[in-house]
């Protein structure tokens, strides 16, 4: 596949919903979360998101699909729930094939991504969380937020589908108040043609209900978080939240009141710049070095390879010979030698040392 051109293919939920997808570049795979008003083949011709898909398929395979109800996925779908979310975003990595990969989490997006990374550890190299929330605008609390998205609800039922883009302007201004009139139109386009007014508003409605702040603290991968200062749509203080509560992330503040950042502000090569950095600087070493772990024995290094490319316990028993209950007691003992608590901390704690690099069919 050429690095300049996208191929669409399409899966399956649990739920029968048809799920449009596209490949574009090459290297590492990074998979970005669906999130509200997506069309794979208009972003791809605009310029608003064509900058974002050009620069991010640079270095990497970049997987992204249209959530269900938007684009070319099917839009007359029962369940708009955020659970639905979370299946669409694991069949898309199923049928694409991904052991592990890089996850983004843009707007929407970014609560998907964080229960997807807390459910899979074992296959999320890096999370990269933009401009994203924890809780939607129903579950922070605050009378003017819910004031918001109920006017917002009413808007969308009443203008969304004309011709005229007065409506959708209310939400172009929201989102990318510093775009350029060519940028502002195709974005008010964007929104005609990547759903109807009455699944723009289950997502939105959906979307506004979303609350994964427990979930925060049992993120274990890397972890970045970057936020526009003057965000309009998802509070800059969203951001934050995101990443004082996940442990080790980092946080970028990025000097735009974009929602979604434009090629030709400043920002803009700061946003690249940190997620390449972040991405480059977590690759895995060729192996594992030869002092890694020197507490641990023959063994204990065997089972914690097999863990670290996410073998469970009755798997890792199989592989070694061994009975399930004492491949039970090896895991419960390398926890405790290598002070962690869980088996998420332990496959990052082992990934970071170049373990787990193969795939199962390596062994």
């Amino acid at each position: 596949m050429s690095a300049s051109t996208q191929e669409i293919r399409f899966c399956t939920a649990p739920d029968g919903a048809r799920i449009a997808y596209a490949t574009l570049g090459k290297g590492l795979p990074l998979v970005r979360a669906a999130h509200w008003m997506t069309h794979l083949e208009f972003d791809w011709q605009g310029p608003v998101w064509r900058p974002w898909l050009t620069e991010l398929s640079r270095n990497n395979t970049l997987i992204r699909y249209d959530a269900r109800g938007c684009g070319l996925s099917d839009w007359d779908v029962a369940d708009v729930s955020f659970d639905a979310w979370i299946a669409d975003l694991e069949a898309v990595v199923t049928a694409a094939g991904l052991a592990r990969f890089a996850l983004l989490g843009a707007s929407q997006g970014a609560s998907v991504a964080i229960a997807y990374a807390v459910k899979h550890p074992e296959r999320i190299s890096h999370l990269i969380l933009y401009g994203g929330y924890a809780r939607g605008r129903l579950k922070r609390g605050s009378p003017e937020q819910v004031e918001e998205a109920e006017t917002e609800l009413h808007l969308i039922r009443l203008g969304w589908g004309r011709e005229n883009p007065a409506f959708r302007q209310a939400f172009t201004t929201g989102f990318i108040p510093g775009g350029t009139p060519e940028q502002l139109r195709c974005f008010n386009e964007l929104q005609r043609v990547s759903t109807s007014p009455e699944h723009a508003a289950r997502i939105v409605q959906a979307a506004s209900k979303v609350d994964v702040s427990e979930l925060l603290p049992g993120i274990a991968v890397p972890t970045l978080v970057l936020h526009s200062r003057g965000d309009a749509r998802v509070p800059f203080g969203e951001g934050r939240i995101l990443a004082s509560a996940i442990p080790n992330a980092r946080f970028v503040p990025l000097e735009s009141s974009n929602h979604i950042l434009l090629e030709s502000e400043p920002a803009w090569p700061r946003f690249l710049e940190e997620i390449r950095g972040f991405l480059g600087a977590g690759k895995p070493a060729a192996g594992p070095s030869a002092e890694a772990f020197p507490e641990l024995t023959a063994r204990e290094k065997e089972v914690l390879e097999l863990l670290a490319r996410g073998l469970a316990n009755d798997e890792i028993a199989a592989r070694l010979g061994i009975r399930p209950k004492t491949a039970r007691n090896q895991v419960s003992a390398l926890f405790q030698k290598l002070g962690v608590s869980s088996r998420a901390q332990a496959i990052v704690k082992a990934r970071e040392a170049g373990l787990g690099t193969g795939s199962e069919r390596d062994a």
